[in-house]
């Protein structure tokens, strides 16, 4: 076997060892879940902070957790459980975001729907197996097949908006340990998207319906391996081409990017950090540079945690040890 070949087909196994890994964790249910709106997706887990992390007498810093799954409605929240029971052990409150993500189906060139959901059916939160997310990519494969679309426009960000607005109250009614003052937002790859998003709000145009008066009152954001520049993802394909289909197609991306991505959304003025796996092929570490890159253009300064011999899961994998990286850079922004 020649040596780039060797290497691909080593890079391959560890990647698919550290997704497995990731998703051997059973599904930690929450401590209460909470509605902020009438759809059955429009609905937040909370955690309670707990073990030795938890502070005695003393409110918990919240931490905001969107998941990933490249906005496609097999992939929910219960994915990322284990990562939210792992943030509460470690002392923070957490509010786990349940919001509306693509449902139709459209022809791809790629897997059949239960092959993109690793093999375990529909994915996530079916039956309550918390499987793979990383067959979301619906990318090129062997004969026509058929996956779920990418988000829903505007409902995802309807919906990502309308909780960030309900939480500070919702906390108050259901969470009382929680302190939504000091408040993290993090999210994992598409997750990650969203959390950056949700920091920009005050920055989207004018007539955009989810524009703030002022910034969020953020401590900060920890995004890992995110969709942050769509164009860079766009042109690496991230996902199967999920950004385009989140914006609706290729004459809605371009009139919809200014509204939806990150990196069109500079400076913040809101501390953040992304954390990004080195040897990422889910969202490769260009996408991260390059939104590091336009906020440095702007005036922004933007952490960038890159992580050695690191892929896309270990970042919500309580197992590894790249999953506590992540638990110390939300410290540092939280406390």
């Amino acid at each position: 076997m020649p040596d780039d070949a060797a290497a691909r087909a080593a890079a391959e196994a560890r990647a698919a060892a550290e997704e497995e890994s990731a998703f051997s964790h059973p599904a930690v249910d929450p401590d209460v879940t909470v509605s902020y709106g009438e759809d059955p997706d429009q609905v937040i887990d909370f955690y309670a902070p707990r073990g030795e992390g938890a502070p005695g007498g003393v409110l918990a810093p919240l931490v905001v957790v969107l998941h990933g799954g490249a906005w496609r409605a097999p992939y929910d929240r219960r994915h990322v459980t284990p990562f939210a029971d792992f943030l509460a052990r470690r002392g923070f409150a957490v509010a786990n975001v349940e919001y509306r993500r693509g449902g139709a189906s459209i022809p791809v060139q790629g897997k059949a729907v239960d092959a993109v959901a690793g093999g375990g059916g529909v994915g996530p939160g079916v039956g309550g197996d918390a499987g793979p997310v990383a067959g979301a990519d619906v990318g090129p494969g062997v004969g026509a097949g058929v996956g779920p679309v990418a988000g829903r426009w505007p409902e995802t960000f309807d919906d990502v908006a309308a909780a960030m607005d309900a939480l500070p109250g919702l906390v108050r009614e259901s969470l009382p340990q929680a302190d939504p003052r000091r408040m993290v937002v993090t999210g994992h790859s598409a997750g990650g998207h969203l959390a950056l998003w949700a920091a920009a709000r005050h920055l989207l145009p004018a007539d955009a319906a989810w524009r703030t008066g002022r910034p969020a009152p953020l401590r900060g954001v920890v995004a890992l391996a995110p969709i942050a520049d769509f164009t860079v993802a766009e042109k690496l394909d991230v996902c199967g081409g999920a950004c385009r289909q989140l914006l609706g197609g290729e004459e809605g991306f371009a009139a919809r990017l200014p509204y939806a991505d990150p990196a069109l959304l500079l400076p913040t003025g809101i501390a953040t950090t992304l954390v990004q796996g080195r040897t990422d092929t889910v969202v490769p570490q260009a996408v991260a540079e390059a939104y590091a890159d336009a906020a440095a253009k702007a005036g922004e300064v933007v952490g960038l945690t890159l992580l050695e011999d690191v892929g896309h899961f270990p970042l919500i994998d309580p197992a590894a040890d790249a999953c506590a990286v992540v638990a110390e850079e939300i410290a540092q922004l939280a406390w």
